[in-house]
């Protein structure tokens, strides 16, 4: 399974939660950002190669349906609703995302 988060600008929430699920078996992980100024701007690529989408906030969840609306018809949308005020592998970000991400994968 193919999981794509979205942040952003893809510094912080993202790429912790590529490096968490990175390591369960079975799963591939990308991180991108909204953002115009992102690390990685998220493509319609990205969205078609993964199985989810987990989206930060809602904002940012506006943000892809109203530019990638077309390339979201496959993908399958979640908003974790993880406010941006931790630092990148942050322990507290780091329960709340397996907390979060950890059901779906179900």
């Amino acid at each position: 399974m193919r999981l794509l988060f979205v942040c952003g600008r893809a510094r912080l929430r993202s790429p912790t939660a590529e490096q968490i699920f990175c390591r369960y078996d079975g799963l591939e992980t990308a991180s991108a950002g909204v953002s115009a100024d992102a690390d990685e701007p998220v493509t319609a690529e990205h969205l078609a190669w993964a199985d989810i989408v987990f989206v930060m906030e809602r904002g940012h969840r506006r943000k892809l349906q109203r530019r990638f609306r077309s390339a979201l018809k496959h993908a399958r949308l979640i908003c974790l609703d993880i406010p941006d005020d931790c630092a990148f592998m942050d322990p507290a970000l780091v329960r709340l995302l397996e907390t979060k991400v950890r059901p779906p994968l179900r």
